[in-house]
């Protein structure tokens, strides 16, 4: 069990503080325009709350992983869940592919600024023919002397409109499946390269979400990121945080309805009394408590292992699975004690439900997971 950290207790009091200075107060307003400005990132990065558990070298606070995921999971549980999925990408994917599989040089270029916020990270695995199938990707870069020339495209980008680096999954063999995978560095100001627009979903409506498009794009050699055609083991290496992270995103946005859901029907009166008073909403709220507190246990066993180095590709795949299962389910059933209102958007449980819908397909679809699981249990 992770001991109580007084440190950790006084960051994140920092950090709501931070969120309602300049995170509520506009929040609304960027869900309905789709789009968290740029400076956003800036205020993050100027406050210290982006990557913060890289080294000091790189500008990093140096802390344990688990000071870094409290972020994505107090960010949704303030209902924020396009903020926690924006640090999600930057922090806890992009970031620990540069830190554990960069060079020097890289590392030294890239990882400071995306401490500060200069620099927004995102990764591009996903095509329109290629989604958790990640040997099927088209994109592919060819070597030529001192340059890849990079072409193909990506869909549901996260980020994908304010990055300034891509992680990007390319072919650099396109006659090879699996292993003419490679990694690259990708500058998005190159020549060449080319957003689409910001993708309208249904959910996670300020979180930036593009289509990157890439027509003969060169991509200097120095910026593939570790060996050619080790880009799928490095996948496989790094997929564990990335799914660790959704889980942090889940239990967040779990605590985060609950405490909606409480205030609510402790308000709101029907029949002559408060509806909290009737048994079938003490149930709904019970259950929801405990299928809480079955997450939150599974997650810190999860991030014990992740942090002790000996989390496995079939456990991360569980806690994705379990925690954003968990999450829909414990949404649609708070939404209900709402009636009519929790079917309106201003009502916070509405943000709760639609945004934990994509949960449960981004970072590997849960069926996806759970066949991982299966090949452990039953073999191939």
């Amino acid at each position: 069990m992770l001991k109580h950290d007084a440190d950790l207790e006084l960051f994140r009091d920092n950090f709501r503080r931070f969120m309602q200075e300049h995170i509520a107060p506009h929040y609304e307003t960027w869900e309905k325009e789709g789009l968290m400005p740029r400076q956003v990132w800036n205020l993050l990065g100027e406050n210290g709350y982006l990557c913060v558990d890289l080294p000091e070298e790189y500008g990093g606070y140096g802390v344990p992983t688990h000071y870094s995921l409290m972020l994505v999971e107090e960010s949704a549980r303030a209902g924020y869940g396009a903020l926690s999925t924006a640090i999600s990408c930057h922090s806890e994917i992009a970031a620990p592919y540069i830190l554990h599989i960069a060079n020097d040089e890289q590392k030294q270029y890239w990882l400071p600024r995306m401490v500060t916020g200069e620099v927004v990270g995102a990764i591009g695995m996903t095509e329109p023919g290629a989604g958790s199938d990640l040997q099927s990707i088209r994109s592919n870069a060819i070597l030529q002397d001192d340059h890849y020339l990079l072409n193909g495209s990506k869909t549901f980008i996260s980020n994908g409109q304010h990055a300034d680096l891509v992680v990007l999954a390319v072919k650099t063999d396109p006659t090879a499946k699996a292993k003419g995978v490679s990694l690259m560095l990708v500058d998005t100001h190159l020549d060449g390269f080319k957003k689409g627009t910001n993708l309208d979903k249904i959910g996670l409506h300020s979180q930036d979400t593009s289509e990157l498009f890439f027509d003969n794009v060169k991509v200097p050699k120095n910026q593939l990121l570790g060996q050619a055609g080790h880009g799928f083991i490095y996948l496989m290496q790094e997929l564990p945080r990335e799914r660790t992270a959704i889980a942090a995103t889940a239990l967040g946005a779990i605590r985060g309805a609950i405490d909606v859901t409480v205030k609510y029907v402790q308000e709101r009166q029907a029949f002559g009394q408060s509806i909290a008073k009737f048994q079938n909403t003490r149930f709904v709220i019970a259950q929801a408590k405990i299928d809480e507190q079955a997450v939150a246990a599974f997650y810190e066993r999860c991030l014990e292992e992740y942090m002790d180095g000996v989390m496995t590709v079939q456990t991360a795949a569980a806690i994705k699975a379990f925690s954003s299962d968990m999450q829909m389910k414990v949404a649609d059933n708070l939404l209900q004690l709402f009636g009519g209102y929790g079917y309106m958007t201003e009502y916070p449980i509405s943000r709760f439900f639609v945004d934990a819908r994509i949960q449960r397909i981004y970072g590997g679809t849960n069926e996806i997971m759970k066949e991982i699981v299966a090949r452990d249990v039953l073999g191939r």
